[in-house]
């Protein structure tokens, strides 16, 4: 049973807890949150998130051979796939900022063209136990997971209205390759792979620079650091990468050579590895 505490005759009753009698406004406060360890809730599902534009644009040449792959790759590992928008998200950000919808809206419209791309794969997999997953339904994930099914939900997190402003952009800033790293962060997966139409990152774009360098494996910090003026995923998960409990390694691979995913799966380094390496220093400074 939680223990109560009386503040004197007349004043207030508090739950002992770490935060009692604390503003959540407080910096100290919610630095201390930080110290607990954080529960892998299902350790051993791997993430996978199939491009929009890269790979499903591209139509049965592109899409089936994975998928095909996904379906062999199922009987080892506990796969979790996600699907981007592509370029029909693209126009329906175009007309929506012709017409002058804010941010929010942008991104709640956009969720809705994630959703059928969803659906196409679904209908794919069907019978191979490919099944939609809501986002209110995650509770059920362990059962679908156990019965050897394939969940594919949408990317685009649902922010929708509450999609929080840039200064130089009204693009929602949080898209569909974070919001498959924030549910391989809560989740406490076992990987995050995110299959493009590249063998990962470059220095440059290698459709139109021919002396664009592969990088095989880099840092989020030295890549935040480098601040190229585009990269093949969004921005904002190399950002959160750095701040991660769990997911501190994703892998970028070629969905065009689909027998890469079985092997990415394994752990294999088959395109470029981006790590978050912990800051030991600070933690050593603030566990003095």
């Amino acid at each position: 049973m939680n223990e109560l505490i009386k503040e004197g005759e007349g004043r207030r009753t508090h739950i002992k807890s770490l935060l009692m009698r604390e503003s959540l406004m407080d910096r100290k406060v919610l630095a201390a949150s930080d110290a607990q360890e954080v529960l892998p809730i299902l350790p051993d599902v791997h993430v996978v998130h199939i491009g929009g534009a890269s790979i499903l644009d591209r139509g049965k040449a592109a899409l089936v051979p994975l998928l095909d792959e996904v379906v062999r790759c199922r009987q080892t590992y506990k796969i979790l796939l996600g699907v981007g928008g592509g370029a029909r998200m693209r126009h329906t950000y175009h007309i929506a900022l012709d017409l002058g919808i804010p941010t929010g809206g942008l991104a709640m419209v956009a969720g809705a063209v994630n959703e059928q791309n969803r659906f196409m794969v679904q209908a794919l997999l069907a019978k191979h136990g490919g099944v939609v997953l809501h986002k209110d339904h995650y509770v059920v994930l362990p059962l679908w997971m156990a019965a050897g099914m394939i969940p594919i939900l949408s990317g685009m997190p649902p922010y929708h209205y509450w999609e929080p402003p840039t200064g130089d952009r009204r693009v929602p800033h949080y898209r569909e390759d974070f919001g498959l790293f924030m549910v391989s962060e809560v989740l406490g997966a076992a990987s995050m792979i995110y299959v493009k139409d590249e063998d990962g990152l470059y220095t440059a774009d290698p459709k139109t620079n021919p002396d664009a360098t592969f990088i095989p494996h880099i840092t989020a910090q030295e890549l935040l650091a480098r601040n190229p003026p585009e990269l093949i995923i969004d921005r904002s998960v190399i950002e959160s990468m750095v701040f991660a409990r769990n997911t501190r390694r994703i892998q970028i691979i070629n969905g065009l050579k689909p027998e890469l995913l079985g092997r990415a799966l394994a752990g294999e380094p088959v395109g470029t590895v981006v790590t978050a390496p912990r800051d030991t220093t600070k933690e050593a400074a603030d566990g003095c």
